[in-house]
Order: C-alpha cells, then structure tokens, then sequence
C-alpha cells in the first residue's frame, strides 16, 4: 500500500507569508502567482491546503485577527492598574503605525474598505474582531473605573467603541502619512478623554 506523501511545509508558516502577501498589496491585486511566490509552495500545494484564492484570503484574515487580538488582550490585562494597561495598548499600536515603513496599516481595517461591503465573509470576520477588541478595552475600562482611574463621565461601553473607531481611522491616516508628530496628537487627545489618572505610563519613542 502506498503512503501518503508527507507535507513539505507548515500551514501556519506559509499562511503567515500569506498574510504578508495581502497586506502589503490587498485582496484584488494580489495574484496566485504573488501567493506562490510569496509562501514558498506550488500550486497544486495552494489549492490543496486552503482551496481557492478567497478561502486564503480568510484564513489569512483570520489567523492575523487572532494575533492582533492576542497582542491587545495581553496589554490591557498584564498590569496591576487597568487605565496602564490601556495606554499601553493604545501607545503600542501608535507605534507600531509610526515605524511601520511600507504603511501597510491594519489588515483588518483595509479588508473592511476593500472588501466588507461585497463580501459577506470578511464583513462578518472584520465585525468579530471589532467587537472583541472592543470587548477588551470595555472590560479594561471597567476595571480602570473601579480602581479609580477613569473619570470620564461616558460609559464604559461608548469610550470603547470610541476608541475603537479612533484607532481603524488613524490606521487609514497613517497609510497617507505616518508623521509621529500627529499620530502622538491624535492618541493625547484620545487618552484626555479618560481624565486625569493616578499612575502615568512611560512613554516609548
């Protein structure tokens, strides 16, 4: 009997390389030809592995929603006071777009440009990161109340979402200019929204 010819990759190795594929180029330009390329594999291995180019694209999505979830997650929830994990959070991702060269932005934010409003798939993986990260800094926010911290008169829910909304735009901004002067304006008038808190997060250039 013959066996089955084990696998020449990892699926999550080439699907990262996937990730970058789309990110740096988006869903419509990039080609199969730029998938092989980029992941290291044929296509046949393509086609068998993830089926077509849109089935790809959303395991891609969705292995990079986990990711960046994570990364949020873990910032707001590993400090003792809530409102330090929440400048944390908001701080890392400012910095990740001020450094970022290529200004690929979030993928998630240019999936929802690109695609959400024809592709039902994208548009309900994009809402479900959105409400989960909104979800994490909710809960923070609460938390930071409860200690003391957050002395905004808005509900926890509503600064949230704000915050939320805040963050995808300057996604988009910094894909046209990711001057670090105006990325720091926009994230100090964001946390002033919070009021005044007891303990200050230092600041990373």
């Amino acid at each position: 009997m013959e066996m089955a010819r084990p696998k020449s990759f990892e699926r999550d190795e080439v699907l990262d390389r996937a990730i970058e594929a789309f990110w740096c180029k988006g869903y419509e330009a990039t080609s199969i030809q730029d998938l092989v390329e980029g992941m290291g594999i044929n296509r046949g291995s393509l086609y068998a592995t993830f089926g077509d180019k849109h089935a790809l694209f959303l395991a891609a999505i969705e292995r990079y929603y986990g990711r960046a979830l994570a990364a949020t997650v873990h910032e707001l929830e590993s400090h003792e006071r809530a409102r330090d994990g929440i400048e944390v959070a908001i701080r890392s991702l400012a910095d990740s777009m001020a450094h970022d060269r290529r200004r690929r932005g979030c993928l998630m934010t240019n999936s929802a440009v690109e695609l959400a409003p024809h592709c039902r798939d994208t548009a309900r993986t994009v809402a479900e990161y959105y409400r989960r990260t909104e979800d994490a800094f909710c809960d923070a926010m609460a938390r930071a109340r409860a200690q003391g911290d957050l002395e905004s008169p808005i509900e926890e829910r509503a600064l949230a979402r704000f915050v939320i909304c805040t963050l995808q735009g300057l996604q988009v901004v910094s894909k046209v200019s990711a001057d670090r002067k105006s990325i720091d304006d926009i994230i100090g008038v964001l946390l002033a929204g919070f009021g005044p808190a007891r303990s200050r997060v230092s600041r990373t250039a």
